[in-house]
């Protein structure tokens, strides 16, 4: 998989807000993409030395609406830490 299949977006949330400051990126990325494949996506989408990777995988939950029973779709999250002194500059800008 290419590099921009594999980080779909930034989240943007209060709490990525917060450890953007240690510098902690939080992104969603394909359910299939293992630690070492996004490390290196994110050094060459970004051009940043990744330190380390974490990821959570998210089960969909389950929504009703009337009598009908769906369920919205599972994620994961990707949580990124690089070298001090660097950015990442689209997700600075938001």
């Amino acid at each position: 998989m290419r590099p921009e299949q594999i980080i779909i977006r930034p989240i943007i949330t209060e709490k990525a807000d917060r450890l953007r400051e240690l510098n902690c990126y939080q992104f969603l990325v394909a359910k299939k993409a293992t630690k070492q494949v996004i490390k290196e996506s994110i050094e060459k989408l970004f051009g940043v030395d990744v330190v380390e990777v974490r990821t959570a995988n998210f089960r969909g939950k389950m929504r009703r609406l009337g009598r009908s029973e769906g369920y919205r779709p599972g994620y994961k999250k990707a949580s990124v830490w690089i070298k001090p002194g660097q950015k990442i500059e689209i997700v600075e800008g938001v």
